[in-house]
C-alpha cells in the first residue's frame, strides 16, 4: 500500500464517481479502476460499492477513508513543516547577549526577527563578554554578541562580524560641575573619582579605559566597579563619580544625568555578533540574513563568509 492508493481512496468517495474522480486526479479511469481492487484485494475488504451512478461506501470503506484522510493530512502537515524548518522558519536559536546590547541593538532586531519568524523559539539570556563567549566555544549557545570578538580555546573555529560601533563617553549628576559642558578632556577625567564596569564583565572596555586614563605622572584614578549600565548611571545621578560608558548607553540616561563627549575620542571594541563557522542550521541562517537585513555594513561580511545577505530576505 502507497501513499497514493490512499488519495485514490480518498478522491473516489469524495466524488461518489470513478471517472470524476480520475479526471481530479489526472489520471484515466482504467488505471483508478484497478488501483482501487487491488486496494481492496490487499485489504480483504471491499471499499466502494459500484452502483448505477458512480459509487459510494460501504461500512469498511467509510473507516478506512476516515483512517485515510487523517494519514495524508499528517503527511501534508510534515511536508510544510520540513519545508518552513528548512527555511528556517521554525526551531530553535539560542542567543547570548552582553546587556549594552539591549540598549540600541536588540529591541529593534529581535522584534523584526521575531515578526518574520513567528514560530522559531528564542532562547536569550544575558551574560558577561567573557561568559558569552565560553557559552558559543562550550556549544551551550548558537551566537554570541560581545564587546570584541570571543577569545579561548576553539575560537578559531568561529566567525565574527561588527554589529555595532561604539565610542567612550561619560556620564554625571546635575549637580557636578561637569554638568552642562559638552565635553570632557582626559586630565579632567583623571582628577575624578570614576565609575566603570567590572574587568570580568568588559575586558575588552575595561582595557581600553585604562589605556586611557593611564599616566605615570599622575595617581591612578579612583574607580567604582558598577555591574551594569544602569548601575553606572544611577551612581552618577547619586554623585558617585563620572561614569564612563559606550556611546550606545545614551538611550539609558536619565532626566537627573548629564552626558559628555570624551576628547580625544576614544572608539571601544566593536559589539560584535560570532556563531560557529560550520553551524549550518536553517534557523541561524534566518537570523543572519535578518541581521544583514538590520545592519547593512553586515551583509559584505557575511557574503565574504558564504552566509546570507540582503538580496535573499529583501521580502522581509
Amino acid at each position: 500500500m502507497e501513499l497514493r492508493h490512499l488519495r485514490y481512496a480518498v478522491a473516489v468517495a469524495e466524488h461518489g464517481h470513478f471517472g470524476r474522480a480520475a479526471e481530479a486526479l489526472g489520471i484515466a479511469q482504467p488505471p483508478l479502476s484497478r488501483q482501487i481492487a487491488a486496494l481492496e484485494r490487499e485489504l480483504g475488504v471491499v471499499l466502494f460499492e459500484r452502483v448505477a451512478r458512480g459509487a459510494r461506501t460501504t461500512a469498511a470503506g467509510a473507516v478506512f477513508v476516515g483512517r485515510a484522510r487523517r494519514v495524508l493530512g499528517e503527511v501534508d502537515a510534515g511536508a510544510a513543516e520540513a519545508r518552513r524548518a528548512a527555511r528556517g522558519e521554525v526551531g530553535h536559536l539560542r542567543v547570548v547577549f552582553i546587556g549594552s546590547a539591549l540598549l540600541e541593538l536588540l529591541p529593534s532586531l529581535l522584534a523584526r526577527f521575531r515578526g518574520g519568524h513567528p514560530a522559531v523559539t528564542l532562547d536569550l539570556e544575558e551574560a558577561s563578554t567573557r561568559r558569552g563567549g565560553a557559552a558559543l566555544l562550550g556549544g551551550e549557545a548558537d551566537v554570541a554578541i560581545t564587546r570584541g570578538a570571543p577569545r579561548g580555546k576553539g575560537a578559531e573555529g568561529l566567525s565574527a562580524i561588527p554589529v555595532a560601533h561604539d565610542h567612550l563617553i561619560a556620564v554625571c549628576g546635575l549637580a557636578h560641575p561637569f554638568s552642562g559642558q559638552r565635553r570632557v578632556d582626559l586630565d579632567q577625567l583623571r582628577a575624578q573619582p570614576l565609575i566603570a564596569a567590572p574587568d570580568a564583565e568588559e575586558p575588552a572596555t575595561a582595557h581600553a579605559i585604562r589605556s586611557l586614563l593611564d599616566d605615570a605622572r599622575r595617581a591612578p584614578a579612583t574607580v567604582t566597579r558598577a555591574r551594569d549600565v544602569h548601575t553606572t548611571v544611577g551612581l552618577a545621578a547619586c554623585g558617585v563619580g563620572i561614569g564612563l560608558l559606550p556611546s550606545c548607553a545614551r538611550a539609558a540616561a536619565r532626566a537627573d544625568t548629564w552626558v559628555l563627549e570624551v576628547e580625544p575620542a576614544l572608539p571601544l571594541p566593536d559589539l560584535v555578533l560570532s556563531f560557529r563557522a560550520d553551524d549550518r542550521s536553517p534557523v541561524l541562517d534566518a537570523f543572519l540574513a535578518t541581521v544583514a537585513v538590520h545592519c547593512p555594513d553586515t551583509g559584505r561580511h557575511l557574503e565574504r563568509l558564504g552566509r546570507p545577505h540582503t538580496r535573499e530576505v529583501s521580502e522581509q
